[in-house]
């Protein structure tokens, strides 16, 4: 740990200057972050967790290995799933250059944890989820956000009739149920965007696109195929089908409950027409939520439950994010900013509230 965040213990921060231009919010908090040195990359902290967890995924498949014919090895898709949410939180620091201050290192280990280890296109997930960033809820903008099995606003709901009707109307009831699913749509959606044809995007000519393609390709197949080779080697199939299912189930479940807190239910730029100007600083604080909890809830969530401060500082490495947070609150409390932080379950209440309020009026009618 960098010697000048021992300095100032996070206990008692000093507020950063307050200044009078609202584009200028955030430039004192960045200066104080820096100062700690709190940007500056964690990759012995990091080489110990990645080490952790590949031994963590490497004993629960010497288990299969072992046990993979008695019924008992089903109760291994626990621990598959939580250290291959491990690795999606790993995938997810690699993308924002939190591990490594050389972009190439950072690429091959998402691309490493990302495409091989989870089967989820580097490319697809990072263009989304940069979008995301860049404007958090909006609703124009946000690809979080825009309307598909769920919808986040009321004028979302237009429309809808059938099937997608009645799924509006209960969202909030299925939403854990649909959270089930995620990690098998990280999946579809990868592959998709991977070999599927783009003449939208010019970059596809390229022989460097050509080339990032035909790894990431092959890193995916290489995935699948190693994936049904183990639980077809060490099961019989219809114990493999379940196995998979209950371990992709759980893995969506765990991811969903990483994500869903940190925005439904928050300030939504865009809504209604209002697509409101706002500086960095009260984009990412005023449309993001944090949860409460100690170290547990830390390594649950992979660091996420600072939605606020990873979305003021993308590249600031995961244990850092906790040293941040006092200053950030104390710099929001001193311009006015409202700082979102709640419990964990009441942060998916809230989230629950949000989706039940946007079905309505589909109830209604």
């Amino acid at each position: 740990m960098p010697q000048a965040i021992a300095a100032t213990p996070p206990e008692s921060p000093q507020a950063p200057a307050r200044v009078g231009a609202a584009g200028s919010e955030f430039t004192p908090l960045l200066r104080a972050v820096k100062e700690r040195g709190l940007l500056e990359r964690r990759p012995g902290w990091y080489a110990a967790g990645i080490t952790v967890n590949l031994l963590a995924l490497a004993v629960t498949a010497a288990g299969l290995v072992l046990f993979g014919h008695s019924p008992w090895s089903l109760l291994l898709a626990v621990p598959l799933a939580v250290f291959s949410a491990r690795t999606g939180f790993i995938a997810h620091d690699a993308g924002h250059a939190q591990i490594a201050t050389r972009r190439r290192t950072n690429r091959l280990l998402q691309l490493f944890h990302a495409n091989l280890l989870l089967g989820m296109s580097q490319e697809w997930w990072n263009d989304k989820h940069n979008r995301h960033h860049a404007n958090p809820n909006h609703l124009d903008k946000d690809p979080d956000v825009a309307p598909d099995i769920l919808v986040f606003a009321g004028h979302q709901t237009a429309g809808r009739t059938g099937l997608r009707g009645w799924l509006t109307r209960h969202q909030a009831w299925l939403f854990f149920p649909l959270t089930t699913l995620e990690g098998l749509a990280l999946k579809v959606y990868g592959f998709r965007a991977v070999f599927s044809a783009r003449e939208d995007d010019a970059r596809d000519g390229t022989p460097g696109a050509r080339r990032d393609r035909l790894v990431e390709g092959g890193l995916l197949v290489a995935h699948v195929v190693g994936y049904a080779a183990l639980l077809i080697a060490t099961m019989s199939p219809g114990q493999a089908l379940v196995f998979a299912l209950i371990h992709q189930m759980l893995l969506g479940l765990h991811l969903g409950m990483a994500f869903a807190p940190n925005h439904k239910g928050m300030a939504m730029p865009g809504q209604d027409g209002d697509d409101r100007r706002w500086g960095h600083l009260r984009r990412q604080v005023l449309t993001s939520r944090n949860v409460r909890g100690g170290l547990v809830t830390d390594w649950l969530l992979g660091g996420l439950n600072y939605q606020i401060e990873h979305h003021l500082f993308p590249s600031m490495p995961r244990p850092h994010l906790r040293l941040a947070q006092p200053l950030v609150r104390t710099h929001c409390e001193a311009l006015g900013i409202p700082y979102t932080e709640t419990g964990a379950v009441d942060s998916y209440r809230q989230a629950l509230v949000h989706l039940h309020a946007v079905g309505e009026p589909l109830r209604e009618g």
